[in-house]
């Protein structure tokens, strides 16, 4: 792994640097870049600007690794008040939960109860669900919560990170009828006993599991903002007789809007993936770790704020 990234990923679990980082006078400006804001209101409101320019939405309440039953509580409310906020927007966004907000350390089913508080709010608001991916000791509760959940809302969408050595075959598992399946890289630290480590493996893990999906009867949402994987996509869905709309291309808020727009105009489904409340340190640490682009603007920033 890259040690620039190995170091910021650790500094994200880091209490003393995150309340170094999260208390200094840094521009709302700079969070904003990749934080809709706070509130339910900031969400709603960046939502509307990305539908009316042609963009669709998934929306991420910020916060993970919950051990308190009353934060998963306030983390489900957060999520029923956003979903009866949407009103029609509710037609062009859809939310992402993390399982370890609602209550996964805790107890499993408190997670899938939660979550299935969270997804009969999406249906009455005409919506969907996703269930983040997160770390991967979590991978096989999250995939059976999903199963469950799937038994009577069909429509929730699933997570799988190519960097993970086992994820072809959950693609195979997952690439049925309707199965809504968003690939993206993977954004934790990962030993190498469970994840590849050098980027070009994880790129061609992505690619094949691009083919698979693309082969099945799902509906693929690719996460990357990576140029050369875009293509590779297009060509891809080209070859498998995929048509613009029968896939989804996916990438995070503040991170190359203008592509966003280019692929929207060209008729595919582009969905931004927008974080919004005040848990936004460890997103924004992953975001860096990602791709160090991210960090020097952050850096830059920060440096000349304080």
């Amino acid at each position: 792994m890259n040690p620039l990234r190995s170091l910021i990923l650790a500094a994200a679990r880091n209490g003393a640097t995150r309340r170094l980082v999260a208390t200094a006078p840094v521009s709302r400006d700079v969070v904003r870049r990749f934080v809709a804001g706070e509130t339910t209101e900031d969400a709603v409101a960046v939502t509307r600007r990305l539908v009316d320019s042609g963009l669709s939405v998934t929306l991420d309440h910020l916060g993970e690794d919950t051990t308190d039953t009353e934060q998963a509580e306030h983390t489900v409310r957060a999520y029923l008040d956003l979903l009866s906020a949407l009103g029609p927007l509710a037609a062009h966004a859809e939310v992402s939960v993390k399982l370890t907000a609602v209550g996964q350390l805790l107890d499993e089913g408190l997670a899938r109860d939660n979550a299935a508080r969270i997804c009969a709010a999406a249906a009455e608001a005409g919506t969907t669900v996703t269930l983040d991916m997160e770390d991967h000791t979590t991978t096989d509760s999250t995939l059976r919560v999903l199963d469950d959940l799937r038994r009577e809302h069909p429509w929730v969408g699933a997570v799988l990170q190519s960097y993970l050595h086992r994820t072809l075959d959950d693609v195979l598992d997952l690439s049925g009828p309707g199965s809504r399946v968003r690939l993206c890289k993977g954004a934790y630290a990962e030993p190498e006993s469970v994840a590849f480590q050098e980027a070009a493996e994880v790129d061609k893990s992505y690619v094949r599991c691009t083919n698979a999906l693309l082969a099945g009867s799902g509906v693929p949402m690719f996460a990357t903002h990576d140029p050369r994987l875009v293509r590779i996509i297009g060509e891809r869905a080209q070859a498998h007789g995929r048509p613009p709309g029968s896939y989804e291309h996916q990438m995070l808020y503040g991170i190359r809007p203008e592509e966003q727009l280019r692929l929207a105009r060209l008729g595919h489904t582009v969905r931004v993936y927008v974080p919004y409340g005040g848990e936004w340190y460890g997103y924004l640490m992953r975001r860096m770790a990602e791709r160090p682009a991210n960090t020097a603007f952050f850096l830059r920033a920060l440096v000349t704020r304080t």
